[in-house]
């Protein structure tokens, strides 16, 4: 046999990684391999899913033997899937063709479960799934006012009371605890007559209110849904202020290490600064005052180079003063600024 090191190092490589992922695949889905997983997959219509979730118990006879794997909407019908317990399906009874499922209350919280009750011959095909008129859901309150409604529209007051009437009249001579409790039966049938239109009134309003509810159950099921889509934004939004706290409070422990590590440059820097303010804080008149004197300076100086980039200026005594020597005249203005006469100069030109 060839050595593994004189193979294809590549080849052996990729053999290897294949064998790693499916053994990882293998390990995640254990459940589902049909020797040490769980078992058969069947599925079951219902009208209604009944608050069956996924994860609930399978039962036979009151026996453990699976789990609902899915519960979802097929057109009208609700599919169920579930299934049985791998290692111990062959001690089960054996399910036949015709078995049935019914959804059952498990609890007083309203946990539910699936029961299987084997019927017929043959055994179950996995690929067919159980019909709806094998499979029944839990009695419900709107089933439960429906068939008051209908019963009590059934039931003939007026005759009632009369046949209570009449067995009062027939025992009239009976005991006094059988003469009170016929008269207690009599006022009842009376008391149910004169409220006869009020229960019918009631039944009927009740039976509106199970339509409504009936007929809003898509709505109903959007509330719920969209409430679960808020408490997950919440959710999420809580975690980013989670987060945001946690950053800040890194940012804080950054900050203060940052600080403790240039507390020896810091100082110093701090206490000049100090003196500094103290020195501004006690020259502040002077500090006004010398801004207060710049304001003229500065518009007399705009006003001298706003004209160009040159300076203007006047120079008061550069020349003589006015000086007479019979007609002769010298600086005759004197400091005075002269006028000038740009019209001349330029027909001089």
């Amino acid at each position: 046999m060839k050595p593994l090191a004189e193979r294809n190092q590549a080849l052996v490589g990729a053999v290897t990684v294949l064998v790693l992922v499916t053994s990882v695949l293998a390990a995640l889905n254990a459940d589902r391999l049909p020797i040490i997983g769980g078992g058969t997959t069947h599925a079951a219509y219902f009208a209604e899913s009944a608050g069956l979730m996924p994860d609930n118990e399978v039962q036979i006879a009151g026996v453990r033997a699976g789990k609902i794997s899915s519960v979802e909407l097929d057109g009208t019908r609700v599919r169920v899937e579930f299934v049985l317990d791998g290692p111990a399906e062959g001690e089960l009874p054996r399910l036949g063709d015709q078995t049935a499922a019914s959804i059952q209350i498990k609890t007083l919280l309203g946990e539910k479960y699936l029961a299987l009750v084997p019927r017929g011959g043959g055994t179950l095909d996995p690929g067919r799934p159980i019909p709806l008129r094998r499979t029944t859901t839990p009695f419900q309150v709107q089933d439960a006012f429906n068939q008051l409604g209908t019963t009590m529209s059934d039931v003939d007051t007026k005759q009632l009371a009369g046949s209570f009437d009449a067995i009062s009249g027939a025992l009239a001579g009976a005991p006094e605890h059988i003469d009170g409790a016929l008269q207690g039966l009599s006022a009842l049938s009376k008391t149910v007559a004169e409220r006869d239109d009020e229960l019918a009134r009631l039944l009927d309003n009740t039976h509106r209110v199970s339509k409504l509810v009936a007929s809003r159950n898509d709505r109903l099921r959007k509330v719920i849904h969209d409430g679960s889509a808020l408490l997950g934004e919440l959710q999420a939004r809580k975690r980013a202020i989670d987060n945001l706290l946690t950053g800040t409070q890194a940012v804080a422990e950054q900050l203060s290490g940052m600080v403790a590590d240039n507390r020896a440059r810091l100082t110093p820097a701090l206490r000049k600064l100090d003196v500094v303010t103290g020195v501004l804080h006690r020259n502040v008149a002077n500090i006004d005052r010398s801004l207060e004197l710049l304001a003229p300076f500065t518009r007399l100086g705009a006003n001298a180079t706003g004209n160009g980039r040159w300076f203007e200026g006047y120079l008061c005594g550069f020349l003589p003063p006015t000086t007479s020597a019979g007609s002769l005249t010298i600086n005759p203005q004197g400091c005075e600024r002269p006028v000038s006469a740009p019209d001349q100069g330029i027909e001089g030109n």
